[in-house]
């Protein structure tokens, strides 16, 4: 634990909190993602799917630490396992806030072209991932990196003038 701990730059216990919440989130993705294989209502075969998943994408998101730690400036290691969970939160949030909003207003796959309801649909969503990116990066305590990460997306967007 102690090597554990030297590795994330962790220096007090309730900062375990977030390798634990990253490993339990990549536990429950890796379920959802095995039970899409063939023969995962057969246990074994879907304990072997999630092992084989969750082995797989550890190792592309240490890969991804690794690259991503010399482009974000964050004062310890741990804080990018915190950053990441709010990304996850934040997709998974705008999306199910989106869906009952674009019901709300009458849009559904019936009354209009596929095409243009999933482009409503991500549009939506887009704007209500930009809003709850910033909250949720102030809930774990890392508004500054996500108001300058939002600064740089809008940007990109072309909205410089609302940033002035």
């Amino acid at each position: 634990m102690k090597k554990f701990k030297e590795s994330w730059e962790i220096q007090h216990n309730w900062q375990l909190l977030f390798p634990a919440l990253g490993l339990i989130g990549l536990l429950y993705s890796c379920f959802k993602l095995a039970g899409l294989f063939p023969f995962s209502e057969n246990i074994n075969f879907l304990l072997l799917y999630i092992s084989i998943l969750f082995v797989i994408l550890l190792k592309i998101i240490l890969w991804l630490f690794k690259k991503l730690e010399t482009r974000w400036i964050v004062t310890y290691r741990w804080e990018i396992i915190r950053i990441f969970i709010v990304f996850a939160i934040t997709g998974s949030s705008s999306l199910l806030i989106g869906r009952p909003i674009i019901k709300y207003i009458g849009i559904t796959k019936e009354n209009l072209n596929p095409l243009l309801y999933w482009l409503l649909f991500i549009i939506i969503g887009l704007i209500f991932y930009q809003i709850l990116l910033v909250t949720y990066g102030w809930l774990f305590g890392q508004f500054k990196f996500f108001w300058e990460f939002e600064k740089k997306m809008l940007r990109r967007f072309g909205l410089k003038r609302f940033l002035d």
